[in-house]
């Protein structure tokens, strides 16, 4: 039996919850019913919200699984119902969604990466603060974490990103109306997420990301996207380099250097260097987090690599001129006087070594860039 055209998928994203993704997503749905098409919904989040939820009227809905853990029952969408069920299209709510521990994925966009490969269209809702490599930078503006990430592949993938806006002030009307959530939660969320200044912040970011988004997706005649063709934009010939460490901000460098990478166009290496060529000499804790760097890494579709060698900056900077990477990047040490003081850290050696490419050094809250040549 031949394997089924892989399906198409449209995501529809937001800076916020409430500012009307869901209502679009239905609305769409509802106008591909009308026009012949077999739709049903695989999964569905009201929040209470009337008006968005009178717009699944007249649309099939396919019952949620229900998984027990640690004696409690939760309710996840049921890939394998959809999938007996066949339809040309599936509306999917809150793409970025954690499945509880006991379902056979543990994302939801891995279900409905299923749903995909199986030849499903699907219609699917998330918000910029939910991609991986604007995690920090959502942290930076929020002070929250978000958790639940997506990783960016998976959204450069989708056939169509549709950025649903909606100004902050509006938003917060709506909020304070009882729209969005139930007033005691909308009251809470005033004094956290959705202060102002935090939202406006959030719907530059994701206005940026759109532009980004439209970018990339232009094609020219002779099948390179604008973004190749920009006079003096770096061509996919260009690499760049992450250094994993120990350092759990290791997680952070890597998503710097994703967003560039992908930002350019160019190839993106993470690499761990040991004096054995791989993890069995460091201890524990640190093999640990080593390997969920480089594991967190390839999940971003990143080449990673662990070299061998005693000497770091030199291994590194070697492996780096024999592949022609551009650029290299660093977490910032630890020590405050850092460019004193730099004995038993490599950065100011690659650096040194390095005087043909750009070292990148990354903190928290500031980028530090060393040009050389």
């Amino acid at each position: 039996m031949a394997k089924p055209e892989r399906g198409k998928l449209k995501i529809f994203m937001g800076y916020a919850a409430g500012v009307g993704k869901t209502y679009k997503m239905l609305e769409e749905a509802q106008e591909r019913k009308a026009a012949g098409v077999d739709v049903v919904i695989g999964y569905f989040e009201p929040h209470g919200r009337r008006e968005t939820i009178a717009k699944t009227e007249g649309l099939e809905l396919i019952p949620r699984n229900k998984i027990d853990y640690r004696g409690s029952l939760f309710e996840e969408m049921d890939t394998d119902a959809i999938l007996v069920r066949r339809p040309e299209l599936c509306v999917v709510d809150e793409f970025p969604h954690t499945n509880v521990p006991g379902s056979d994925r543990a994302k939801r966009w891995e279900d409905v990466q299923v749903l995909l490969d199986n030849g499903i269209d699907v219609l699917t809702t998330m918000n910029i603060q939910h991609l991986e490599s604007l995690n920090d930078q959502v942290w930076n503006i929020s002070g929250i974490r978000v958790r639940e990430t997506i990783p960016d592949w998976v959204v450069q993938q989708a056939d169509e990103v549709v950025m649903v806006d909606l100004t902050p002030r509006a938003l917060l009307h709506r909020l304070q109306r009882g729209v969005v959530y139930e007033r005691s939660k909308a009251e809470r969320a005033l004094q956290n997420f959705f202060r102002e200044s935090t939202l406006v912040a959030l719907r530059e970011l994701a206005l940026r990301q759109a532009a980004h988004e439209v970018e990339q997706r232009i094609v020219t005649g002779n099948g390179k996207s604008i973004a190749d063709s920009v006079v003096g934009r770096p061509h996919k010939h260009q690499k760049i380099l992450v250094l994993v460490t120990e350092n759990p901000k290791s997680a952070m460098l890597i998503r710097r250097a994703k967003r560039v990478s992908d930002f350019i166009g160019a190839e993106c290496y993470a690499v761990a260097v040991q004096p054995t060529g791989d993890l069995s000499a460091l201890p524990p804790e640190a093999r640990e987090t080593v390997e969920q760097q480089l594991n967190f890494a390839r999940n971003l579709h990143i080449e990673t690599r662990i070299l061998e060698g005693e000497d770091i900056a030199a291994t590194l900077v070697e492996f780096a001129r024999r592949n022609e990477v551009a650029q290299i990047y660093l977490i910032r040490p630890r020590e405050r006087k850092w460019l004193l003081a730099f004995n038993s850290d490599p950065a100011q050696k690659i650096i040194s070594l390095a005087k043909d490419m750009q070292i990148v050094i990354v903190s928290d809250r500031e980028q530090l860039s060393h040009s050389s040549g």
